[in-house]
C-alpha cells in the first residue's frame, strides 16, 4: 500500500512543471501607467500590461524606480537599469518576481548586448 502511494506521489511530482528562478538584467521600462517590461540580452519580457490581469506575483518588489538612477520619458514614466530574479513562461512573460535590484544606468549603457530603450 505504501509503495502505491509513493509511486502515485512521484508520478504527480514528475507531471508538474518545474519553475526555476532566472536572473534577468537589462532595461526595466515603465513608459505609461501599468505597462512594464524588461529588455535583456535575450528577449523583451512582458511584466504587465494596462487593462490586463497579468500582474505577476512579486510586482510589489519593484520600488519607485524614479527615486534612483532613472530616465524620465513621459511625465512620471520612464526607464532604468535593473537585475531581477524571476520565473518566466519561457517565451516572453515574467510570471513571478522573486527579487529586484536597480543598477546604475551606466551598467546597461555599457552592455553591448542590450539595445538602447526607446
Amino acid at each position: 500500500m505504501k509503495t502505491i502511494a509513493l509511486t502515485a506521489a512521484l508520478s504527480l511530482s514528475l507531471a508538474l512543471p518545474a519553475f526555476a528562478a532566472e536572473t534577468r538584467c537589462g532595461w526595466i521600462q515603465n513608459p505609461t501607467p501599468a505597462n512594464w517590461w524588461l529588455d535583456d540580452a535575450e528577449n523583451t519580457w512582458t511584466i504587465m500590461t494596462q487593462g490586463s490581469d497579468d500582474e505577476p506575483e512579486g510586482m510589489d518588489l519593484i520600488p519607485d524606480i524614479s527615486e534612483h538612477d532613472y530616465v524620465r520619458t513621459n511625465g512620471n514614466y520612464g526607464y532604468a537599469c535593473a537585475c531581477m530574479s524571476v520565473e518566466t513562461d519561457g517565451k516572453e512573460h515574467i510570471t513571478r518576481i522573486l527579487s529586484f535590484r536597480q543598477l546604475k544606468l551606466a551598467k546597461c549603457r555599457n552592455d553591448k548586448a542590450l539595445k538602447f530603450p526607446g
